[in-house]
């Protein structure tokens, strides 16, 4: 009986532990993702997936993706709560890091560039010379 639940007890943590470490899109899915790119700041990757294509379960770090055709879908999260979205193509949209189960649910292939960003979140970038000297308050003569 003891044995059992060890056992039992290990299976569950063993498939809990992969749900939280969710893998690489481009690893666990290379039917629909690919890497066009990459350097020490991003990985872009293409995407595509053809009417009514399901993925698996797999993760990202922060996301920009880039629509290249419209796209009808939904995300599956791993609680199991689902998002749907529908969106035209020109669209872009900024994600935080997360696990999930994408699906295009229209009739039509869906294209998207995905660039993943790597490391902390870039700074704004500083103000040329000119731009500081013309928020300086003019000095009185």
């Amino acid at each position: 009986m003891r044995t059992r639940l060890v056992i039992c007890t290990a299976v569950l943590c063993l498939g809990a532990a992969s749900m939280l470490s969710a893998q690489d899109a481009v690893k666990v899915d290379p039917k629909h993702y690919s890497v066009v790119s990459e350097n020490d700041q991003v990985r872009i990757l293409k995407v595509h997936y053809g009417p009514h294509e399901k993925s698996v379960m797999h993760s990202h770090p922060a996301t920009v993706a880039v629509f290249l055709t419209d796209a009808k879908g939904t995300f599956t999260f791993p609680d199991g709560k689902k998002e749907d979205f529908n969106i035209k193509a020109g669209q872009s949209q900024y994600s935080a890091a997360d696990i999930h189960l994408p699906e295009n649910t229209g009739d039509a292939g869906m294209d998207v560039i995905v660039v993943e960003l790597k490391g902390k979140a870039a700074k704004s970038p500083a103000k040329p010379a000119a731009a500081k000297a013309a928020a300086k308050p003019a000095e009185k003569k």
